[in-house]
């Protein structure tokens, strides 16, 4: 078997697969990328069981045929080479390959193609289209409240909800939630729910923003999605775990609706929560009629901060405590000029939202809070 391709448009398209194999997986065989030609069109495949990427590229070849590549010592090649047609000499009984270029020749060994994993395949599944700045959107705002608690696996990824009126995505670790609606995504009659993992959600995500597509197709069945982008695929294995009620833990009744300028609060609290405790990162946070002051201490070395920040505040005074962490990653997914947080109790969640957002969309932000040692 035998194919010419430029070095640095096969390394472009390698480096779409990479991002999932890992240094010691489960099967050794993946460890490498699955070469595989036909008609000239050549399948690249990375998988680490769990998700899988191929990407199609055309490449110069008169066989057909497929080999595993060892991944490392291929890409390091290529990234070392200036950009250059490469010549891919395979044996198919020895998997023997030399690689030629205008400055030498690289020999290495592959694996039998047969012994890499099975792609499974769409059947009995259900189809949609999205719109990629929609999807792109959703996992931004989404995946970083997603748990790495894999005694959870649920919360490690996203939910997906679709029905026919709208589309909601979920993410929580247990501290803080997000739930993110699109009026524009709709499915049919029937109610479809699923648990994408977070690692195949921020792969499509880096997939998206590499390509020109302005629509991605998106199949599932039981037990796998699969998404497609122009000449890139991927495949993922559901999260098989009945995602915790989220509903419940958001509050109706929220008395205290305060509006406050987003980067203000942002900056305040990067500045804060260097003198809070390590451990708990807790900051205070007391309003009184339109001022908001936001304070943190550490005992422990005798460090504390406090600033005043203006706001417009509709409820009683309320004194609460948050972990400093989460708001300014919260905070930080939002881009809009001013947020709205509304507050029950010092010892119930408190709401973020945003102050503008499409008319197609709707954004809650919820953050636990972290009990204060006393009330002034």
């Amino acid at each position: 078997m035998k194919f010419i391709v430029s070095s640095s448009y096969l390394l472009k398209h390698l480096s779409v697969v990479s991002g999932i194999i890992t240094s010691n997986p489960v099967v050794p065989i993946l460890e490498n990328i699955l070469f595989e030609i036909d008609n000239g069109n050549l399948l690249i495949t990375a998988s680490d069981l769990q998700t899988t990427i191929m990407v199609e590229v055309q490449v110069e070849s008169k066989e057909d045929g497929s080999i595993a590549i060892p991944s490392k010592t291929l890409i390091e090649t290529l990234k070392n080479l200036p950009e250059q047609p490469v010549t891919f000499s395979i044996d198919k009984e020895s998997y023997n390959i030399e690689i030629n270029s205008d400055n030498g020749r690289y020999k290495l060994v592959g694996e039998n193609s047969t012994d890499f994993p099975k792609i499974p395949e769409v059947s009995d599944g259900y189809s949609t289209d999205i719109n990629s700045k929609n999807l792109i959107d959703a996992i931004n705002y989404t995946i970083f409240a997603a748990s790495n608690d894999e005694l959870r696996p649920a919360m490690t990824g996203i939910y997906f909800s679709l029905s026919k009126d709208s589309c909601t995505f979920v993410s929580t670790d247990g501290h803080r939630l997000v739930k993110y609606n699109r009026t524009d995504i709709k499915g049919d009659d029937l109610n479809h729910m699923m648990i994408l993992p977070k690692k195949s959600m921020s792969l499509i995500r880096a997939s998206l923003l590499n390509q020109k597509a302005s629509n991605i197709k998106l199949e599932f069945n039981a037990s796998n999605a699969f998404f497609s982008i122009e000449n890139i695929k991927i495949t993922c294995r559901l999260i098989d775990e009945k995602y915790p009620d989220y509903e419940n833990v958001i509050p109706l009744d929220n008395n205290n609706k305060i509006s406050i300028d987003r980067i203000e609060l942002l900056n305040s609290l990067k500045r804060i929560s260097i003198y809070a405790n390590k451990t708990t990162n807790q900051v205070r946070f007391k309003v009184s009629g339109s001022e908001l002051l936001v304070s943190s201490e550490d005992l422990d070395f005798s460090n504390e901060a406090n600033e005043r920040l203006s706001c417009d505040h509709d409820g009683n005074d309320i004194e609460i405590g948050f972990n400093a962490k989460f708001l300014i990653e919260i905070l930080s997914n939002l881009n809009s000029k001013n947020v709205f947080l509304n507050l029950s109790e010092p010892n119930k969640a408190g709401l973020i939202l945003p102050d503008n957002i499409d008319e197609n969309e709707d954004i809650t932000m919820l953050v636990m809070p972290v009990m204060l040692n006393d009330y002034d």
